[in-house]
């Protein structure tokens, strides 16, 4: 219990609880230890769940009507992942979320993050400063989408992750960055020049 007890004021940095209100949240919060290539979420599911990565990486991807997958985030160390629209609207997830590298989750249900919301308030501002932080580097990363180059958007991907682009799998990174695995290489020889 005293180890989750730290745990939890990692993940909530900044805020002083009570040991009540450390009760409170132990209780709700729930620690998964997730192997790499468990699927914590498909398209298709309803969402109820959200995700704070204490250790590992998580990727969130999209596949199209032809079947081509499109890789829409990584997760690592002290993020927050699930599929937001699914999880806020109510609607079936359009994303599957899988575990890339071993994990240690973090899981909390809708109705016990609203709890929460109601019984240490702090908390809910804590994740409204999370989620516009979280919109605007989704928007952020669509506008480097729509006005670089595949090379600026991979330097930008290796300072945005650099502790994981060595190790994800090319083509998890090459979809992330809209482009082939071929044009990848390409772009890492080209640095290797330079």
């Amino acid at each position: 219990m005293r180890s989750d007890n730290s745990k939890i004021k990692e993940i909530f940095k900044d805020i002083v609880f009570t040991e009540d209100e450390i009760e409170i949240i132990t209780s709700v919060f729930h620690k998964l230890n997730v192997k790499k290539g468990t699927i914590l979420l498909n398209a298709g599911d309803s969402v109820n769940e959200q995700y704070y990565i204490l250790e590992g990486c998580l990727r969130s991807y999209y596949i199209n009507s032809e079947g081509k997958e499109f890789t829409v985030q990584f997760g690592i160390k002290d993020w927050w992942m699930s599929d937001y629209t699914a999880f806020f609207t109510g609607s079936k997830a359009t994303m599957t979320i899988e575990v890339i590298q071993d994990a240690i989750l973090y899981k909390i249900t809708e109705k016990n993050k609203e709890y929460l919301y109601a019984k240490i308030p702090k908390i809910e501002h804590f994740f409204r400063v999370k989620l516009e932080k979280a919109f605007a580097a989704f928007q952020k990363r669509v506008l480097s989408d729509i006005s670089k180059s595949a090379k600026e958007r991979y330097l930008l991907f290796i300072n945005t992750y650099p502790n994981i682009h060595k190790s994800v799998k090319n083509y998890h990174i090459a979809s992330y960055l809209g482009i082939t695995t071929e044009s990848l290489s390409r772009i890492r020889k080209e640095l290797l020049k330079d």
